[in-house]
């Protein structure tokens, strides 16, 4: 269009005045002097009319907003929203945290404003063309998920929920609450024994001499006489307890939803950041954490963590002193244990049940720690309930701290091996295994885990390795790490190991705020049996984040022709002076050392076995070291994991072959 129009008006300014040649007989040029483009074409330049403004209820109609704030909602929408108020429950339903549940409580059921953005004057020091205006006569609708609650729920078509079973999260009742949740268990001597004995086989436990405090919970009840406390590490029972200056940080949402940042941000001598919202503005801040831009970008964990505040009914504290453990040589780990029995703490009532474990740490400046969470099932004679497992897990980095955190989830039972296999090819007379595996009742647990990191001052290091190995039916991990202060640093390693007919999804976020930050990040995992995996990892560089050094990379391993991967790494870069790269892969176990093995006397189940270890052990062997064992022992970390590989090993031939693909 741009380029015809020049040349008419090359053409006219040759001809001269007289070229005036539009026919006013002619309708189309009827507006003979001006073009709908307001270009003026022969007769030289004219002002351009001003636009009319339109008048609200006089050139058209205002609608009312309100009518409209649920229209878009489908059936499944419906339901997400009935199930998530059935967990929030009623205003008498609430945890142990005062006036911090009852916030939580505010923040879920207000309503978001529906309100329209309008782009700022262009000498506004905000201003930005990025702006989604709509017209003044179109309904204002909510961000998806954000149609009913104050914070975005779960939505099977949102972006961040979209490769998770929603669907069969929602058509679980969990809306059932532990019995005698908020507090303190107790026990007979007798039950203290059989319960430690059964921790120690489930890897739930470290003697006293070999940890330097440990924390026990069952159903998300404090159990003290299976736990060791000391001066910074004990349990919160009741709001009393939490110290004042803590209280700011169990209040704390995560995905922005709390705009003002855990420490100031440097950007120059002597300017700050301190609002999430405007990380990297004008043009490339995320906004309002409620906007639909917003909302495509977060991890969907901030009306979790909202409701495990608004419901825990204990909170692990450790708040590390100042330079503990410094130059310690033997240097012990901190273990928090979370167990969940078969009927999770319901009473006689046959609804699911629902409890929401809860860990605030503080690590104090210049200070070492290694804290190991684990997540484990505990025996029990009780019917099997369906649970859900809601976790919340708060860290705060001061600075020079050191942090080792390892984070393991292998509750819900195992899955059922060889559920791979076709219908044709099981021998007659034996029962498929994907009819054992289908009837499995964990296979109706959600596990939901949350683990917020924020380095908040300079130079603060935090490595983090998380192991998800449980058999829960769905299984969602959100790791996040925000690096607020020059030269802090995050190291993030993970494997999840996916079997059966699960549905697993880790997401992880690392956020470049402060200049010079650093970061490394290898995710492994695997997928066998007719399970699903995702792995969604996002690196955003903020424009403050100059002289960033960031590493990323997913492997996956496909263990059968039924399983199913997504691999998502993402990198968000705004700075322009940093090193940044990604990748990923999937494939199958590689063929060449299938065949190395085979010829060395392996059979094809063993080699397949020793294999998936060798994947596995990278990030197996980067737990504590009291956790993890040693390989010969009939104990430990490695020996679980060993048992869990040995059960999901591919059995039979593939039905498809290729250069990427197994014998």
């Amino acid at each position: 269009m741009r380029l015809i129009l020049s040349n008419a008006l090359l053409l006219l300014s040759l001809l001269g005045p007289s070229a005036a040649f539009f026919n006013t007989q002619n309708p189309i040029s009827s507006n003979r002097d001006k073009s709908s483009l307001h270009v003026s074409i022969g007769l030289g330049p004219e002002e351009i009319e001003e636009e009319k403004q339109l008048v609200p209820g006089v050139d058209y109609e205002v609608p009312d907003h309100e009518a409209y704030r649920t229209s878009r909602r489908s059936k499944l929408d419906e339901k997400c929203d009935k199930w998530f108020g059935a967990l929030l429950a009623g205003e008498e339903d609430k945890g142990i945290l005062g006036s911090l549940a009852d916030d939580a409580r505010k923040v879920l059921i207000t309503p978001v404003p529906l309100i329209n953005e309008i782009e700022l004057p262009k000498d506004d020091p905000e201003w930005t063309p990025y702006v989604a205006t709509k017209l003044p006569w179109t309904p204002l609708t909510p961000a998806f998920g954000l149609e009913e609650f104050g914070l975005p729920v779960p939505r099977r078509n949102a972006e961040t929920w979209r490769h998770f079973d929603v669907a069969g999260m929602v058509e679980q009742d969990y809306s059932g609450t532990p019995e005698g949740n908020g507090l303190e268990l107790e026990f007979t001597d007798e039950e203290v024994a059989t319960t430690r004995a059964n921790l120690q086989v489930k890897g739930g436990w470290l003697p006293d001499d070999e940890c330097q405090a440990r924390l026990v919970y069952i159903n998300g009840r404090f159990a003290p006489q299976l736990s060791q406390t000391n001066d910074f590490v004990s349990n919160i029972g009741s709001a009393d307890e939490v110290p004042e200056d803590m209280k700011s940080l169990l209040g704390r949402l995560t995905d922005g939803f709390t705009d003002e940042l855990a420490a100031p941000v440097p950007v120059g001598d002597d300017d700050f950041w301190t609002s999430f919202k405007k990380l990297s503005g004008p043009n490339h801040n995320v906004g309002e954490a409620i906007s639909q831009f917003a909302v495509n970008t977060q991890q969907g964990t901030a009306c979790f963590a909202a409701l495990n505040t608004r419901r825990t009914g204990a909170v692990a504290f450790v708040n590390i002193p100042e330079g503990h453990d410094k130059d310690e040589e033997n240097k012990k780990p901190i273990l928090i244990v979370n167990a969940v029995t078969s009927n999770g703490g319901a009473s006689s009532d046959s609804r699911g049940v629902s409890f929401h474990p809860r860990c605030l740490v503080v690590a104090g400046e210049d200070s070492f720690s290694s804290l190991v969470q684990s997540c484990v099932d505990l025996d029990s004679d009780e019917a099997k309930v369906s649970t859900l497992y809601n976790g919340f897990t708060q860290v705060f980095l001061k600075k020079g701290a050191q942090m080792n955190h390892t984070f393991l989830e292998e509750s819900g039972g195992i899955p059922v091996g060889g559920v791979e296999i076709n219908d044709d090819d099981v021998e007659e007379g034996q029962e498929k295994p994907r009819d054992i595996e289908a009837r499995r009742p964990e296979l109706k647990d959600t596990h939901l885990e949350v683990i917020d990191v924020q380095a908040m001052g300079d130079d603060a290091s935090y490595d983090g390795i998380l192991l998800s190995v449980g058999g829960s039916g769905r299984i969602r991990i959100a790791h996040s790490v925000t690096l607020l202060r020059p030269g802090s640093h995050a190291g993030v390693k993970g494997f999840s190991l996916s079997a059966g007919a699960q549905q697993t999804d880790i997401k992880t976020n690392i956020h470049h705020i402060g200049q010079a930050t650093t970061s490394e990040q290898l995710q492994k995992n695997m997928i066998g049996g007719r399970s699903t995996g995702s792995f969604k990892g996002r690196i955003r560089v903020e424009q403050s984040a100059q002289q960033t050094n960031s590493e990323q990379l997913a492997r996956t391993v496909l263990l059968s022709d039924r399983s199913r991967a997504w691999a998502v790494p993402s990198l968000e870069i705004i700075a322009d002076d940093v090193s940044c790269t990604h990748g990923c892969t999937v494939s199958d176990l590689s063929e060449e050392e299938l065949f190395y093995l085979r010829a060395r006397g392996l059979d094809r189940t063993l080699a397949r076995n020793l294999l998936m270890y060798g994947f596995a052990g990278e990030i197996c062997g980067l737990v504590d070291p009291s956790v993890l064992e040693a390989v010969g022992s009939e104990k430990g970390l490695q020996q679980r994991v060993i048992a869990k590989l040995e059960n999901i090993v591919p059995q039979g031939e593939r039905a498809i072959k290729g250069d990427f693909q197994s014998v």
